[in-house]
Parts: C-alpha cells; sequence; structure tokens
C-alpha cells in the first residue's frame, strides 16, 4: 500500500468529514444507523480513491461517492431494518442556542425531506449546502437543465408537504 496515497487520503478525509456526516444524517434516524453508514461511506471512498483523478474537486467527488453509498444502502436495508421514529430524535446544534420555534420550523422541514425519495434528498441536500446547479449536476450525475427541472418540482413537493 502506497504510505503517500494513503496519507492524502486520510488528510483530505479529515478535512471535508463533515460532509459525510451531513449525508449520514440526512439517510439515518439513530446514532448506530449513523456511524455503520458514516463507516462504508468511509470503505467505498478509501475503495474508490485510487481512480479520483481529480478532475472535480474532492469534495464534489466525495458528495457523489456519500451520497451513492447512502442511496444504494438505504434502498438495500428500508426493507428489513426498522430505524428510530423520527418524532423521537432530538437535533442538538452545538454550542448555539436555538429557540423553539426554530427547532420545530427544522423538525417540520427533515419531517417533510424524509418523505422525499432518495434523489430528491440529495437534490435538497446539496441545495441546502449552496451548492451551484452545475455542481448539483456533477455530484449527480445528470444535466444542469434536468437539476433545475428536479429542483423545481422537489420545491413544490416540499411546499405542498408544508403547507397541505
Amino acid at each position: 500500500m502506497d504510505k503517500s496515497l494513503e496519507h492524502s487520503f486520510v488528510e483530505l478525509l479529515e478535512k471535508h468529514q463533515n460532509i459525510v456526516h451531513k449525508v449520514c444524517r440526512l439517510y439515518t434516524n439513530n446514532q448506530d444507523a449513523h456511524n455503520d453508514l458514516f463507516q462504508e461511506i468511509t470503505i467505498q471512498l478509501w475503495k474508490a480513491y485510487p481512480k479520483f483523478r481529480g478532475d472535480a474537486k474532492f469534495s464534489t467527488w466525495m458528495y457523489r461517492v456519500g451520497l451513492n453509498t447512502a442511496i444504494t444502502l438505504y434502498r438495500k436495508s428500508k426493507r428489513r431494518i426498522r430505524t428510530e421514529e423520527f418524532e423521537n430524535v432530538q437535533f442538538k446544534i452545538k454550542s448555539e442556542p436555538y429557540d423553539d420555534t426554530e427547532e420545530q420550523q427544522l423538525k417540520l422541514l427533515y419531517k417533510a425531506v424524509h418523505q422525499l425519495n432518495d434523489i430528491e434528498k440529495a437534490l435538497v441536500f446539496l441545495y441546502l449546502e449552496d451548492k451551484n446547479y452545475n455542481e448539483i449536476s456533477e455530484t449527480l450525475g445528470i444535466s444542469e437543465v434536468n437539476a433545475r427541472v428536479k429542483m423545481n418540482r422537489v420545491k413544490k413537493k416540499l411546499r405542498t408537504i408544508l403547507n397541505p
């Protein structure tokens, strides 16, 4: 195993690990599932790293591998693993005081997002991460026009869910 390859991978993973944690939060409902998914995404990133050519930014490539891994595992496990119900999950934001209104709105948003399909969740996630449509299209492997159209549909769907 090439030590410089391993060193550069660990360095990049440590720098961008919040991306993986955000993907895990999006596709899991409890800490054990989060930890398992984090480990699986890290394994998949390591396996794919020798093929990373740098055509896209490392973070964009990391989003893509992370989301693909999460979606694949989510689809496989959806039928057989029961996770904690959304209402039982407590959101804790480190060192930032939240008033009840914001917390309730956040819970409603997460509840609405959990009703979306896998690709729609990924779109919302990348959009909320302030990714532009070019980055979203690269990450999801769709055209920029398709990303815009899908995002408009998802926004409309979320509005319907949040304001029936």
